[in-house]
């Protein structure tokens, strides 16, 4: 679980998620975000308050502006260096090195929200070899017609030898402010939203060399979730379980302590190795060779060290866990918000579990045990009763791991916006934030789920 009622991202969001309805008309509501999408019969999903959108493709990508950079087609298209744009220094800030680097940009065209926003969260899909980073940027105007600055969202490589991957803090023109890996309004109830962004990739590789990264997906989820401590309550539609790999994030307690005061905080990047182990994905003894011998279950001990952003000093960075599990063949992952359980149901149905964020007290989960500030768990399922099935990170030993909570109290706890903490304070909620990891290439069924919660 994560650091319990610390002052974080995540509170601080609190104001500008929970005050997006208060003093306004209420939230903008997109028409189905499946509508553009040649999906076959896809449920309809009415009202959404999101809008996922990715750059994935030979034509996306040939459609942005490049400097140095340009299209890479064939199975999985993507954006590489060609030839340089230019050599830029950069001093990293956690290490106080400076170097050298080449670089090349890709910008992409301007979306527009069919959801003005309050929340906008990166996420990305990206091979950097050793000697390569990027760097992903955010513009957009808001509704008044004025624009941001470019915001850093994420400086980023899979590996930990060249730069600290890091996000970065004290970005804000005074409308808006990004906090760890989400750009948010700061002030909701003046009814000021983003309408429209672009995103900016930098590859950045060393000099004289022809290494480059790969970015395969770029993307963006804008939402405008409306205030709420309670959710409506969603009907069952499906018993079914996936089998997923159950592995604790208690038994590394105090294991590799400079990643986030070890195991008690790795609740995300546990529940990442579950899904991506469940799709195929497996670490070799060289690449777990760092890890002590004597720990159990070394992979989780990985993906914590691999997902660790610096600057947050922690490994729930959100975007950085995304793309995380993509460094794994034929893998892509995301960041959105799904609206209900019955999104989830579509997903499990399809065989894709998903990675939820929640914060509750102790009495609001039954048979938790526990109470958080903040905690990724993955959902597998669902029982006849429509209750759901979830390897819960947070527990004793990997066998405890599987759980199944009460499907009210579950779905309120994920989708609200607003809550109580211990101390009667009103506070943050996620409002629905999940990870979704998936194949290269899904299939069929797959695509459709996908399609039918925004993600294609």
């Amino acid at each position: 679980m994560s650091r319990a009622e610390q002052p974080s991202r995540r509170t601080v969001l609190a104001a500008a998620v929970a005050a997006a309805v208060v003093g306004s008309a209420g939230p903008a509501v997109a028409a189905d975000a499946t509508d553009s999408v040649d999906a076959g019969d896809i449920p309809a999903r009415q009202g959404r308050q999101v809008d996922y959108r990715a750059w994935t493709t030979y034509t996306d990508w040939r459609g942005g502006t490049a400097k140095g950079a340009r299209a890479l087609a064939g199975a999985r298209p993507g954006v590489v260096i060609a030839a340089p744009a230019g050599t830029t220094d950069y001093t990293d800030p956690h290490t106080g090195t400076t170097a050298a680097w080449e670089y090349a940009t890709w910008t992409s065209p301007v979306h527009k929200l069919a959801v003005p926003a309050t929340e906008v969260i990166s996420s990305w899909n990206a091979r950097t070899p050793a000697g390569t980073w990027i760097q992903v940027e955010l513009t957009g105007t808001y509704s008044d017609g004025t624009a941001t600055p470019w915001y850093v969202m994420g400086r980023w490589a899979a590996g930990d030898g060249d730069i600290k991957r890091t996000s970065v803090d004290d970005q804000t023109d005074g409308r808006s402010t990004v906090w760890t890996d989400t750009f948010a309004i700061d002030d909701a109830t003046t009814g000021l939203r983003l309408v429209s962004y672009r995103l900016r990739l930098t590859l950045y590789r060393k000099p004289g060399t022809r290494l480059t990264p790969t970015v395969w997906r770029l993307g963006a989820m804008g939402s405008d979730v409306p205030d709420r401590f309670t959710v409506p309550a969603s009907t069952p539609g499906l018993a079914q379980e996936l089998i997923v790999p159950r592995y604790s994030q208690e038994i590394h307690a105090g294991q590799y302590p400079e990643y986030d005061n070890g195991g008690e905080a790795w609740c995300s990047p546990t529940s990442s190795q579950m899904i991506i182990e469940y799709w195929g994905g497996r670490l070799t003894p060289e690449q777990l060779a760092w890890v002590d011998p004597a720990f159990a279950d070394p992979q989780v001990c990985h993906a914590a060290r691999y997902t660790y952003d610096y600057q947050y000093a922690g490994c729930g960075n959100w975007p950085f866990n995304a793309a995380y599990a993509a460094t794994f063949k034929d893998l892509q992952g995301v960041v959105t918000r799904l609206g209900s359980l019955t999104d989830l149901e579509t997903l499990i149905a399809a065989g894709v579990p998903a990675i939820t964020s929640q914060s509750f007290l102790k009495e609001e989960l039954t048979g938790a045990g526990y109470g958080t500030s903040g905690h990724l768990m993955t959902v597998i399922g669902f029982t006849a009763d429509g209750d759901v099935i979830a390897n819960d990170p947070f527990s004793a030993s990997d066998a405890a791991v599987r759980r199944v909570y009460k499907r009210r109290e579950f779905e309120n706890i994920w989708l609200r916006t607003k809550r109580y903490n211990a101390s009667g304070k009103v506070v943050s909620g996620t409002g629905g934030v999940c990870y979704l990891y998936f194949p290269a290439d899904p299939s069929h069924r797959q695509r459709k789920a996908l399609a039918a919660v925004g993600v294609r």
